[in-house]
């Protein structure tokens, strides 16, 4: 198990290999299909992105009624390939180095997590109550006229648990589990 701690960087990104299963500690930001729409038609946002990760999250919040306070109930990952035709130029414009998703993302995003230095983490779906226990603060939201669960929330948390499915040296997990599913699927037909 590795642990990552914020501020993050480019470099602690390109050691990571598919496979390492990572705890991160410090700053997220949570983005979603309106957000990655609004970064791709480069509208600035109110936030520095850069060596920043988005989990691709539309967190479950409730707010204080007494104290205005945001607490974050469930926190599950989103499906991340709807934002296939937005994330290689976000990483790119916006300088990010880790995604946050689940069920991985495709060839373009591999090929912008090598060329950026970005990693591809993935967060176990079902899981978002667990997820959540792991986010100490709400520290901000952004972007709130797109909805709570398409604003951007900056989160902070300890030890959230994640897998590296996409690296920043071109490998995809996701690409050997459906090539080698399609080799086992050839000699079953």
């Amino acid at each position: 198990m590795k642990k990552l701690n914020y501020p993050f960087s480019q470099e602690q990104m390109k050691e990571l290999k598919v496979g390492d299963m990572v705890l991160l500690t410090g700053k997220l930001f949570t983005g979603r299909d309106a957000v990655h729409k609004r970064l791709h038609d480069g509208i600035k946002p109110p936030v520095d992105l850069k060596n920043q990760i988005i989990y691709h999250c539309g967190p479950v919040i409730l707010q204080d009624p007494k104290t205005k306070e945001y607490r974050v109930t469930a926190a599950g990952p989103t499906t991340s390939i709807r934002e296939e035709p937005y994330q290689a130029d976000v990483m790119k414009d916006y300088g990010i180095v880790g995604v946050i998703g689940k069920g991985g993302m495709g060839a373009k995003t591999l090929a912008g997590c090598k060329a950026y230095g970005c990693v591809y983490f993935h967060a176990i779906g079902g899981a978002a109550q667990v997820l959540a226990e792991k986010i100490d603060k709400v520290n901000a939201v952004h972007w709130l006229d797109l909805g709570s669960p398409e604003a951007i929330w900056e989160l902070s948390v300890t030890d959230f648990p994640v897998v590296v499915t996409m690296d920043a040296h071109g490998h995809s997990l996701h690409a050997e589990v459906e090539a080698s599913s399609n080799e086992a699927l050839k000699k079953l037909l």
